[in-house]
């Protein structure tokens, strides 16, 4: 009898404590996943899968949501490095932009001044320990801000990056970036550049949406409704021949910016009304009442006002008919000092504005209110509601909308022939699943202005432009001053403009360098040609891009997928990626989308301790692309189903490692059935993973692999045990293929288990091939009868280890091939079959007494 496989090796008790650190360490250590450029120059394109990894956004934790579609992105991931494809796999770090200069603020307690100098070594009043106030920021310069929004974005990547590989993300950690590094902001000014010379890029002033906390203007992607409280004012304008004109508001603080009132073209109510004009209460100002048809009849009294701007309709009521703008409220969501046109207004109406002027938008309300419930002018009491109110999607105030003078690139809202180009540059794209096409063609054909890309903040990519001042030292926007390629990256706000020296800043006939840094967005929608080495590194670039996948949340298709096909089709004219893998939400136990916002987050660390990756991995591995899974923390039950698996994989590799023998042909029926079954499992599993349908994957492999251990080993172990060559090699072969199957979900686990008899790492082993005749059934059959032997001894209560005098099985004839096996499993000393459709034991003697 020859022996079993050497077992040095083998722990004694298998346990998942501590392969993570374990794993994590070799695999960095031996350059598992560090991408080959040489091997895959040779190999060539086709023989390439390149991953535009979404880079998080560095600032705070991350939460189960990210854990969620990054595993999703890793399971394709593994599988093609498997498959034999050279793996261009690399992470980034989105670490500028609104969430992360609001971070900076709290955690440090400061605010940026840009008029302040520079203060060498500066000590920030503290360190993210929850004291002090808002109200208590100390202000700092420009440069301090922008050093403390370094050191602390850096100090959150390294605890990413920890957590990144606790979870055994397979990126190559050499290939990082960072959005506000060096390369990415060459790229994104790059981009920037060739936009504005393309005539992509351009300047307007116009009503922007803004958010009063973060002082910054937010691009119609970032926007979310949020339903709030408010109230229906019936308040009273007045006719030339005094009548009352009622209309009804949610908004009477912006009446100062009333410019006219509106109602649908078809209204008779207000037929004798169109082309004249009337008085705003408490004001006394003309405006005209004109016609539009989104006004709506069936809405309050049928007739609005337009403010400049209340709302995106007041912008299109505005735009379209030609108005005058009079806006009241200033960046700060404070009601300004001057009203504009204020010649219009009476003494009267004077007198009320300069009560109203510094008063922020809720203080406003609520006083004009009292003002015209004074004057009469107010009819009834106010009716509450609830609405639907613009929010900043990271912003916790509603969004005002001020008039500013802004960057934009075109996306297709005005231009409809790059519209159709982004149709179809999405229908070239596989999304996966399917439907989520129509949330990108959705968004695609509902944007209604161009992408505003500048931001009134301080970290992030500057816009890099300069203007030149005339004589009286007033800056000529028209001509911008702009860099060679070549001088990138650079900051117009401390660098001199190109042909000017650093004296003439600001001086007349000198130059004013632009303030404004771009959107997140407008570097991120530019991954793919970061990571790659646009323009600085052609051989590669023209190795990944286009590349294979993109792998992302569904809440950032109008986002990142959107801005990044725009991008590629503006510089490139082709698509980004050939696949587009997009993940569901995260929800709690009541259904509702896990986000900071609500406060109903769960950060990951905890649970990858309690419960180990493997099981973490799992857990995200059970939910098809594009499929909400719901998560309770205090009941993981699929993250205890994926430890119970892990661990099993374990202990049944030791087991079958354990049987003596050396390996041969396998011949009994029941062995080549078992392979012929696993076989088939190994098609529907690759298939599943060409699909992108991890779930399916797993959920095949799993099956079989349980059915494996329940049942096949226990069938063949008395044969195993005595070195019966068919019954070893099946279950090694079977074995080893699990493994392999199992590898991009339960990553530590399948590598250790390898490690026991391989050399070198599981994840870079072959995806499996068996090559097997079609199965004939019988495992499935014996499988049932083991099922049924069992379920009689429970029955009768008798133990499982009860020997059994006889016992008859009904079945299909293909049974009795497996006779031998079902008689040592079954301690069955004589076993008939009768001919049946159905297996089902009829009869069975046990024999208790010998128990």
């Amino acid at each position: 009898m020859t022996s079993a496989i050497p077992g040095p090796a083998i722990p004694e008790r298998p346990a998942l404590e501590g392969l993570e650190q374990k794993w994590s360490a070799d695999w960095e250590q031996a350059g598992v996943y560090r991408f080959d450029r040489a091997a895959a120059l040779e190999a060539g394109r086709a023989a390439l899968y390149s991953i535009d990894t979404p880079p998080p956004t560095a600032s705070g934790s991350l939460h189960i949501g990210h854990v969620f579609s990054y595993t999703h992105m890793d399971l394709a991931a593994r599988f093609q490095r498997m498959r034999g494809k050279h793996l261009f796999y690399p992470m980034g770090w989105d670490d500028n932009g609104l969430p992360t200069e609001r971070r900076v603020q709290n955690y440090y307690g400061v605010r940026c001044d840009p008029s302040l100098p520079y203060v060498a070594d500066f000590t920030p009043p503290h360190h993210g320990d929850g004291s002090g106030k808002p109200a208590d920021q100390v202000p700092v310069s420009r440069r301090n801000f922008i050093e403390l929004c370094e050191r602390l974005t850096e100090e959150d990547e390294v605890q990413f990056e920890d957590l990144w590989r606790a979870l055994g993300l397979s990126v190559d950690w050499s290939l990082t970036y960072r959005t506000i590094g060096a390369e990415a902001q060459r790229a994104a000014q790059r981009g920037f550049l060739r936009n504005l010379a393309r005539g992509e890029a351009y300047q307007a002033d116009a009503p922007s949406l803004w958010d009063v906390t973060f002082r910054s203007a937010v691009a119609q992607a970032e926007l979310e409704d949020r339903d709030q409280p408010g109230a229906y004012h019936r308040v009273a304008f007045h006719a030339a021949d005094g009548s009352p004109v009622f209309i009804e508001t949610t908004r009477p603080e912006l009446l100062p910016a009333c410019v006219a009132l509106v109602a649908h073209p078809d209204d008779e109510r207000y037929q004798a009304l169109f082309g004249t004009t009337v008085t705003t209460p408490l004001f006394g100002v003309e405006v005209p009442v004109v016609a539009h048809h989104l006004a709506q009849q069936d809405k309050g009294s049928g007739i609005a006002m337009i403010c400049t701007w209340g709302d995106l309709t007041d912008v299109i009521w505005w735009r379209e008919l030609d108005l005058p703008a009079r806006a009241v409220i200033g960046l700060d969501g404070r009601l300004v000092a001057e009203a504009p046109a204020a010649e219009l207004f009476t003494d009267a109406g004077r007198a009320v504005y300069a009560e109203l002027a510094g008063k922020t938008v809720f203080s406003a309300k609520q006083r004009i209110v009292e003002l015209l419930g004074e004057a009469g002018e107010l009819e009834g009491a106010p009716k509450p509601i609830q609405h639907p109110v613009k929010f900043y999607e990271k912003g916790d105030r509603p969004l005002e909308i001020v008039s500013t003078r802004q960057w934009y690139i075109s996306n297709g809202a005005r231009d409809e022939a790059l519209r159709d180009r982004l149709i179809e540059a999405g229908r070239a794209i596989g999304f996966h699943p399917e439907h989520m096409r129509v949330r990108y063609e959705n968004w695609v054909g509902g944007l209604t202005g161009d992408w505003l890309i500048s931001r009134q903040r301080f970290f992030g990519v500057p816009i890099p432009v300069w203007y030149p001042l005339d004589a009286a030292g007033e800056a000529l926007r028209e001509q911008p001053i702009v860099p060679g390629e070549h001088l990138l990256p650079v900051d117009p706000a401390s660098d001199p403009a190109p042909g000017y020296d650093e004296a003439q800043r600001g001086q007349p006939n000198g130059f004013v360098g632009e303030l404004d840094i771009m959107d997140t967005w407008a570097t991120s929608s530019l991954t793919p040609q970061i990571a790659g080495g646009w323009e600085t590194d052609p051989e590669l670039f023209g190795l990944v891009f286009p590349y294979s996948l993109r792998s992302q949340g569904q809440d950032i298709i109008r986002t990142w997928l959107f801005s990044t096909v725009l991008r590629a089709q503006l510089e490139h004219h082709e698509v980004p990626w050939a696949d587009a893998g997009i993940s569901g939400f995260i929800v709690d136990p009541d259904r509702k989308k896990m986000s900071k916002s609500k406060g109903n987050v769960v950060t990951p660390g905890a649970l990858l301790q309690e419960h180990g990756s493997d099981a973490v991995r799992y857990w995200a591995a059970s939910s098809r692309l594009g499929t909400d899974a719901a998560f309770d923390p205090q009941n993981p039950k699929t993250m205890k189903i994926g430890r119970r698996l892990a661990i099993k994989v374990l202990n049944a590799a030791k087991f079958v490692y354990s049987f003596p023998g050396e390996p041969g042909a396998v011949t009994a029926p029941l062995d080549v059935d078992m392979l012929a079954e696993l076989a088939v499992v190994v098609r529907e599993a690759t298939h599943a993973y060409d699909q992108y349908d991890h779930a399916r994957a797993l959920e095949v492999t799993e099956q079989f692999f349980w059915t494996f251990c329940d049942d096949y080993l226990e069938l063949v172990k008395e044969r195993a045990y005595a070195g019966d060559a068919s019954a070893v090699t099946a279950l090694r072969t079977a074995l080893d293929v699990l493994l392999r199957l199992l590898a991009p979900v339960i990553s530590f686990a399948t590598e250790e288990v390898w490690s026991w008899t391989h050399e070198g790492s599981i994840h870079t082993a072959a995806w499996p091939v068996l090559d097997a005749e079609a199965p004939r059934g019988l495992l499935p059959a014996v499988s049932a009868a083991l099922i049924g032997i069992r379920r009689a001894k429970t029955d009768a209560k008798a133990s499982q280890k009860t020997p059994v005098r006889s016992a008859t099985i009904a079945g299909p004839a293909i049974l009795a091939e497996a006779a031998d096996d079902l008689r040592a499993v079954g301690r069955i000393a004589q076993l008939s079959f009768t001919g049946a459709d159905e297996i089902a034991i009829t009869a069975i003697d046990l024999d208790e007494s010998a128990a």
